[in-house]
């Protein structure tokens, strides 16, 4: 038995050296590298060019945009872009709205979205299936099918006609106020909520059963369980659901534009950019373009700076939430 062992050693270092310094061996691997960096190399320009080329354009200077020989790097750096662009987008105020509705509306659907992810995993109970199959119809229905419904709903708020009962009055106008994001929120019928649930199920349905069961014999219900055990073991669905929330309705103009259309917000800003600067004024449609470019840098640039502390999660949350029993 010794000397098979021996001689199986033996082969297998023979190969191993046969596949490593031959020389097609060798060609077929670098051949292989060369290929995957290319490729790699390819990718990343293709998805990294329109920022690289906005940033290019928000450094220019004017009579940059005339020069032929301008293509990536300005030969006149200037701020001045940036500052003016600022002025036109009303930035500093439309970003502390919109940070505090983005931030309001994602912790609100991360509560009410996990609590109904948990639900669907974990409790059996009679049409759970239909329920969730209306869940995931959420997803494929654009919500402008349901957009008179909707602001109606909102125009003449009541809940199972109490308001009217007791005033007289049809119902509350919540319009031009983030009171409709942070209901629909709550609700869990907000925007993408259905994802949201569908992701917070999948990755409720990964965990160990194990978990649950140690909870009740010690015992904690439901919501306990539910707080104390599945919610800290669940910090990459909630990195993800977090984050998917956050630049969605960071970006969102429709629901802006249908609840609040008079609200200082940055999708609506740079909605309403070009009708706001005067082609005659900065000195024709180059001049135009280069602010337009310079505004959709200012809009992606703080989803930029949160995408760089928040990738670790979200990239395991993606992994984790495609994982079921």
């Amino acid at each position: 038995m010794k000397v098979f062992g021996v001689v199986n050693a033996t082969a297998q270092a023979a190969v191993h050296w046969y596949n490593r310094y031959n020389p097609v061996e060798k060609a077929k691997h670098w051949l292989w590298v060369i290929t995957r960096t290319v490729l790699i190399f390819g990718i990343c320009f293709i998805i990294l060019y329109p920022i690289l080329t906005k940033i290019s354009i928000a450094l220019r200077d004017k009579q940059d945009m005339f020069d032929a020989t301008v293509v990536w790097i300005p030969r006149h750096f200037t701020l001045e872009n940036l500052e003016t662009v600022i002025g036109y987008l009303k930035y500093y105020e439309s970003v502390t709205n919109t940070l505090w509705l983005s931030l309001g509306t994602s912790i609100l659907q991360l509560i009410s979205c996990a609590l109904a992810g948990y639900g669907f995993a974990r409790l059996k109970f009679w049409g759970s299936q239909y329920l969730f199959a209306i869940v995931i119809l959420t997803i494929v229905v654009p919500p402008q099918t349901i957009m008179v419904p909707t602001y109606l709903h909102y125009r003449f708020f009541d809940v199972f006609g109490i308001y009217e009962m007791f005033t007289g009055n049809r119902g509350v106008n919540l319009l031009e106020s983030f009171w409709p994001f942070f209901i629909s929120s709550a609700m869990a019928s907000g925007l993408k909520n259905g994802l949201y649930i569908f992701i917070f199920r999948q990755f409720f349905r990964s965990l160990p059963k194990e978990l649950e069961e140690a909870a009740y014999v010690d015992g904690a219900g439901v919501f306990k369980t539910f707080a104390r055990v599945m919610l800290p073991n669940s910090v990459p669905a909630i990195a993800t659901v977090m984050l998917f929330s956050f630049i969605w309705q960071w970006n969102d103009s429709y629901f802006v534009n249908l609840f609040a259309p008079n609200a200082t917000l940055l999708a609506r800003s740079l909605d309403l950019l070009p009708g706001v600067i005067r082609p005659e004024y900065v000195g024709g449609v180059s001049h135009t373009s280069l602010y337009l470019n310079t505004g959709m840098l200012l809009g992606i640039l703080p989803i930029f700076i949160l995408y760089l502390f928040a990738q670790k999660y979200f990239i395991q949350g993606v992994e984790r939430t495609g994982v079921v029993e």
